[in-house]
């Protein structure tokens, strides 16, 4: 059934013009030939007395207009419709009010943002035209009878404030633009309205360069590789994107072509020449590099490189401005001497043609590391590593900066020489020059071995006589470092006798030593008058051909006597008995008056690098430094690796110091085979030792970690430890377990003297030797003993009476007779537990492997398995390299922290 006509109708007739819209409601109704024409009628009879006329597509007009027909007055001719024409989209009965048969369609327009590439720049308008500023419709009529009606959304209200009426932005920064757009209005069509590139239209070459874009970050810098074909385009990525593009250059498009291959290969050979580039963080479409190192080492590349390779540019004002300093050739060093000091000044010419002083140098170096220097904000230099480190050992010679220059001390002079020979300039004044030719004279002086020498030197023994002859006619002290049993003693008395005729001489030695002294001066220096001051304690008569030779603690005891005379000569013989600076013993040697100053000792350094420092303060008093100096600029790089500084080190005292090694020089030495024997604890030993390592570690935990207590209490409880694996009596002494290391030790004895060898046996603990001792008298086993509380003069009758074949075996206690011994009689050397430091076995070894041995020596190390023995022979390892390297053997002990202790305790590696 359908549904009746109905019998009136309401259309609207629209008249558009550049002045805004009238719409009018005409009523028609029905008739038999069809709709009225239609009568005029009021807005508010059709919603009361014509409402059956009214559809529900007419509503949305009709409210809003009724609305602003009632706010103007009810004058219609001051209405303004174009806001309602959104309301008339698809409206079916919506007519032309100029031509009233002409039907109406309005569909809704689409707006749109156009997007235009100018060159470097992108151009932003919202379309169409107009539409942000028409207050909240656009229309547009492309046809009389369709009308395009764009709305003004909320959305598009908010893109047109950030667009307005065109936008132009970096093309680069598209993406970001973009992205926000998309934020505001996400369903907006983009139109692009860039031109085309048209291959058959004529075409120029695009310039390949590549340019490193550069941006300062916190801490570093971010890099982007790009190429911009012409001044006038947008960056682009190398060897990728379109080949062709059109520019807009001063209103007129042209046309470019890249060369993508050539773009590529160019970035290719930059990446081979900047490896630096590799280690970049991938950042986006570029690199981050977050730290000052590699970014500094990537812009000493990119510049390298050279502009015909790539092109580096910055924000302006805030660029990162990096020089180079090549090499020595660039320096300048002037030297003069003053008031005791050498002076230096100098300056260094930069690549960029600026000029630094050498103090603002050294003042820059001395609180950074590595190869750049940053001078200023923004401002660095990057030296070479051959200036690096030369400009380093300058700084670490300067005592203090002075009005005058850098203050350096004159026995830093060789080494500042050698230095300024390699500086582009070098010049001194006459306080230089003089101090120079003295340096020529000394080394040229061809000194004589004295007719009265009752010994004939070997080949390295003249080397070593004549080297300290120069340095004593130069002035200057000495430390003859050789090996054990080169024949330090006869050098010296060599010197010694030269020097005879100029005054009284000193000879200070342990008293084990001393005693040797003694007889090798008698031997082979008869014509010195010899003056054993523990025999005849005066010194008031001492003069030239005298030569006093004296104990370390009675040069104590007797300082002020000793310091009242002028020496000639002072020879610390052992003299790593100065090594702590701060003992009185060290304090009175420093005092003595000597004209030419030797220390000599075969392990200067037995502890730390601080013993170094404590010799040379004998021999060479501020060379280096002072003691917090010298920590701050060798000692502690030294611990910490710094293979620089360890060379740097090295080459400062070369003049001073003179060490020679078994190996290098006694070739007719017989080999020496060293052997650790690992002993396996019985069971039980096993389960006491953990029971006691549980407890140690269990009292570490409770001592007072202030004031050092729990590295001390660690230091204890390793050394009870150690006693235990030696042999169990010796932390428990009604203890019945067997001795595991003293049943191996007899094995050992056994098979040695059933093969007619002899042995020297050391132990750190007196008392383990005591029970080894016992050992051997039950079993009836010859042997000698010495340990610290030997007479001197038994200690002496023992020696002579092994050497000449009286006893077996020779029971040593490892201080006591690690020097000052020679036992070339034993060709076995047994230690019967490992001492911290290696140094101190070896010297101890050294008693049998010296000048006189004919037979092939062997060491035996016996340590218990699986123990804190164990673990200290690891720690062996690590402080051999350092003593081949700067003659230290180290102290573990001594040197090593609670937690390093703590670890040993734990039975973690060393």
């Amino acid at each position: 059934m359908t549904e009746p006509q109905p019998s009136s109708r309401l259309i609207w007739r629209l008249r558009l013009a550049d002045s805004g819209a009238q719409l009018q409601p005409l009523l028609q109704s029905a008739g038999p030939d069809g709709w009225s024409r239609g009568r005029a009628c009021s807005l508010a009879s059709l919603l009361q007395e014509q409402a059956e006329a009214v559809r529900p597509h007419d509503l949305p007009v009709l409210k809003p207009l009724l609305a602003l027909w009632q706010a103007h007055g009810g004058d219609a001719g001051l209405v303004d419709a174009a806001p309602l024409l959104p309301a008339l989209i698809d409206h079916p009965l919506l007519f032309d009010a100029e031509a009233p048969a002409r039907r109406i369609r309005v569909e809704a327009g689409q707006p749109a943002l156009q997007m235009e590439r100018v060159g470097a720049e992108l151009r932003l308008k919202l379309l169409p035209d107009g539409l942000a500023g028409s207050g909240g419709a656009l229309w547009q009529r492309p046809q009389p009878e369709r009308l395009l009606v764009y709305q003004l959304t909320d959305e598009l209200k908010a893109l047109a404030d950030l667009v307005g009426h065109g936008l132009t932005v970096p093309w680069q920064a598209r993406q970001r633009v973009l992205e926000a757009i998309r934020e505001v209005a996400p369903g907006l069509p983009l139109v692009d309205a860039s031109p085309a590139f048209d291959p058959e239209l004529p075409s120029e070459e695009a310039d390949p360069a590549l340019y490193a874009l550069l941006t300062r970050q916190p801490e570093g810098l971010r890099l982007q590789l790009k190429v911009k074909p012409h001044p006038a385009a947008a960056w682009s990525a190398p060897g990728r994107g379109a080949t062709g593009l059109v520019l807009d250059i001063d209103g007129e498009y042209r046309q470019f072509i890249r060369d993508l291959a050539a773009e590529a290969g160019r970035l290719r050979a930059l990446r081979e020449a900047c490896p630096a580039i590799a280690r970049g963080q991938r950042d986006g479409d570029g690199w981050l590099f977050a730290d000052q190192h590699s970014a500094l080492s990537l812009l000493a590349q990119l510049q390298a490189a050279g502009e015909d390779r790539v092109v580096c540019l910055w924000p302006h004002g805030d660029k990162i401005r990096l020089a180079a300093a090549d090499g020595m050739p660039q320096l300048k060093l002037k030297v003069k001497r003053r008031g005791g000091w050498l002076q230096a000044d100098g300056e260094l010419e930069l690549d960029d043609g600026r000029i630094l002083t050498l103090r603002h140098l050294l003042a820059a170096l001395a609180n950074q590391k590595g190869k750049y220097l940053q001078l200023s904000d923004g401002d660095w230099l990057a030296l070479s590593g051959s200036l690096g480190e030369r400009l380093g050992e300058l700084a670490r010679m300067v005592d203090h900066a002075g009005p005058d220059g850098l203050a350096i001390s004159p026995l830093a002079g060789p080494r500042l020489q050698a230095l300024g020979e390699e500086a582009g300039q070098f010049d001194g004044d006459e306080g230089w020059r003089q101090q120079a030719a003295r340096w020529r004279e000394a080394a040229a002086f061809e000194p004589r071995v004295p007719p009265n020498l009752n010994a004939t030197l070997r080949p390295y023994q003249l080397q070593g006589f004549a080297w300290m002859a120069r340095l004593a006619h130069w002035g200057v002290g000495a430390c003859l470092a050789d090996d054990m049993g080169l024949g330090k003693t006869v050098q010296t008395l060599s010197l010694l006798l030269t020097r005879a005729h100029l005054g009284p001489q000193l000879a200070v030695a342990p008293t084990s030593v001393a005693l040797n002294w003694l007889a090798e001066a008698a031997r082979f220096a008869p014509s010195l008058r010899l003056r054993a001051y523990h025999q005849h304690r005066r010194l008031d008569d001492v003069g030239p051909g005298d030569l006093v030779v004296v104990s370390y603690g009675l040069l104590q005891r007797e300082a002020e006597a000793f310091c009242d005379v002028h020496w000639a000569s002072a020879v610390l013989d052992e003299a790593q008995a100065i090594k702590n600076p701060q003992s009185q013993r060290a304090q009175v040697a420093q005092s003595l008056r000597a004209d030419f100053r030797l220390a000599a000792s075969g392990t200067p350094v037995e502890n730390h690098l601080g013993e170094l420092w404590s010799l040379f303060r004998f021999i060479a008093p501020g060379l280096l430094g002072n003691l917090a100096q010298f920590e701050q600029r060798y000692a502690q790089p030294i611990a910490d690796g710094d293979d620089t500084a360890r060379a740097q080190l090295r080459a400062l005292i070369q003049p001073y110091l003179l060490r020679r090694t078994k190996r290098e020089v006694l070739t007719e030495l017989p080999p020496k085979t060293e052997t650790t024997r690992l002993i396996e604890l019985s069971e039980q030993e096993r389960h006491v030792y953990e029971a006691m390592r549980q407890e140690a570690l269990a009292r570490v935990a409770e001592a007072d970690p202030a004031a050092g207590g729990q590295t001390m209490q660690a230091l204890a409880e390793l050394t009870r430890l150690r006693r235990f694996c030696c042999h169990p009596k010796l932390t428990q002494p009604d203890s019945a377990l067997p001795a595991s290391k003293l049943a191996a030790f007899a094995e050992i004895c056994e098979e040695l003297l059933d093969n007619g060898h002899k042995a020297l046996v050391f132990s750190q603990f007196v008392d383990h030797l005591a029970l080894v001792a016992e050992h051997l008298r039950q079993r009836g086993v010859r042997f000698h003993y010495l340990d610290g509380g030997t007479p001197s003069r038994q200690r002496k009758a023992s020696m002579d009476a092994f050497q000449a074949g009286d006893g077996d075996l020779f029971l040593i206690s490892l201080k006591a007779g690690g020097t000052g011994l020679n036992l070339t009689a034993a060709d076995y050397v047994i230690h019967l537990d490992p001492w911290w430091n290696p140094a101190v076995e070896d010297q101890a070894s050294d008693r049998a492997y010296r000048m006189g041995q004919q037979r092939p020596v062997t060491v035996y190390r016996l340590v218990a398995a699986g123990t804190i023995e164990e673990k200290i022979v690891e720690l062996h390892r690590d402080k051999r390299a350092l003593a081949d390297s700067l003659l230290a053997g180290g102290d573990a002990s001594a040197s090593m922290d609670g937690e390093a202790l703590l670890a040993l305790l734990r039975g973690e590696a060393g």
